[in-house]
């Protein structure tokens, strides 16, 4: 295999740079001392503990927190039975169709899926507040958690739930004693993709929120409207520690689903 040119490596580290040089500046200067964002007055941890004693930031924590545990949680059910009926019920009028509309969140824009939901809320005369952001979010993510569980469910070996099933066991308890089992990581990796989706997401949460339920994401936004201050930056590095430990929670976690798929 010939190695990368140099032209080759110059255009990666140029594309990483642009893209994780400004997380890199927006952390090291959550660590100012001055109030002023591009001048460095010092190491200080004050911003981080004016974020935690911030009574706003606090509540869209909780906020934000809680609709993204249930939100995760819904959606990886919902995209497990998703992925089962994509992966083994092939045959059936419509999967094309049903495969395209399971995607089809993780290309559609953000803004239209936020639309949507806010008149199909005003339609059904729903109030808006954390439910209807939770139900939001849990849409958008399904989508994601549906193609984790695809692609461990094509990994697994179906031979194992047929000897199951020939030694008596029913279709059910077959699947959810053998299965299931396996595909815990997957479950895992599923939940953690969608939990910092739901997180991280401004946009769904703006057109489906209602009055006293803005999440972090909306507090640093109408925050950032009156300037950015190294609060802001604190605030932002918290978010992204929350964010990374999760993808690298996730990564670790679906390792073992690997070496299993290749021990069967």
């Amino acid at each position: 295999m010939p190695k990368p040119s140099w032209f080759n490596r110059l255009s990666i580290f140029a594309g990483l740079a642009f893209l994780y040089l400004p997380i890199v500046v927006l952390v090291v200067y959550s660590f100012n001392a001055s109030r002023l964002v591009t001048v460095w007055g010092g190491f200080s941890t004050q911003w981080y503990t004016a974020a935690i004693s911030n009574q706003s930031i606090v509540e869209g924590a909780k906020i934000s927190f809680l609709v993204a545990a249930i939100s995760a949680t819904l959606a990886t059910v919902l995209g497990s039975l998703a992925a089962i009926v994509a992966v083994r019920i092939r045959r059936f009028r419509g999967h094309h169709v049903f495969n395209g509309m399971l995607v089809a969140p993780m290309v559609m824009p953000e803004v239209v899926m936020g639309v949507s939901m806010l008149l199909m809320f005003v339609t059904l005369g729903i109030d808006r507040g954390p439910v209807t952001i939770t139900l939001a979010h849990a849409t958008f993510t399904m989508c994601f958690a549906a193609v984790v569980m695809q692609s461990r469910l094509v990994e697994l070996d179906p031979s194992l739930e047929e000897a199951a099933r020939d030694l008596g066991c029913p279709p059910f308890v077959a699947f959810m004693k053998v299965a299931v089992p396996n595909m815990l990581p997957a479950f895992v990796s599923a939940w953690l993709l969608s939990f910092t989706l739901s997180l991280d997401d401004l946009v769904i949460s703006s057109f489906t929120t209602g009055p006293g339920a803005s999440t972090l994401p909306m507090k640093i936004y109408s925050q950032i409207k009156f300037g950015v201050t190294p609060e802001v930056n604190a605030i932002s590095t918290l978010i992204l520690g929350v964010v990374v430990f999760g993808l690298v929670a996730s990564r670790i976690v679906s390792r073992p689903s690997a070496k299993s798929s290749l021990a069967v």
